[in-house]
């Protein structure tokens, strides 16, 4: 879908065992095949349907996102980090679309 942008924002350092605050947010419309047309046609359904967000390989957070989600959505969550690493972070179109972010943060 063209226009779809994702934004992510992980702290750049932490400490060893740390809980820190992730934010997500993807430029969306988030369609949820309810609404018509001008003329009166069924808009097909165009959602992200899902979010995964690993760290290091080991999945954190996995989320089915239904029709009701807003336009642009915006997922905020806690995660425990032991070491330094990568988080991956992957939002799932009804397209089949995928639109994927990374951000390393450094843990001391």
């Amino acid at each position: 879908m063209k226009g779809v942008r994702p934004r992510v924002k992980v702290p750049k350092k932490a400490s060893a065992g740390d809980t820190i605050t992730i934010k997500t947010l993807i430029s969306h419309p988030m369609e949820s095949g309810q609404r018509k047309d001008k003329d009166g046609n069924v808009i097909p359904r165009e959602i992200i349907n899902r979010f995964t967000c690993d760290f290091n390989g080991e999945n954190v957070i996995d989320v089915t996102l239904e029709p009701a989600i807003s336009t642009n959505p915006y997922i905020e969550f806690e995660a425990k980090v032991p070491e330094s690493g990568e988080f991956k972070f992957t939002w799932y179109d009804d397209d089949g679309s995928t639109y994927e972010d990374s951000q390393k943060i450094d843990v001391s």
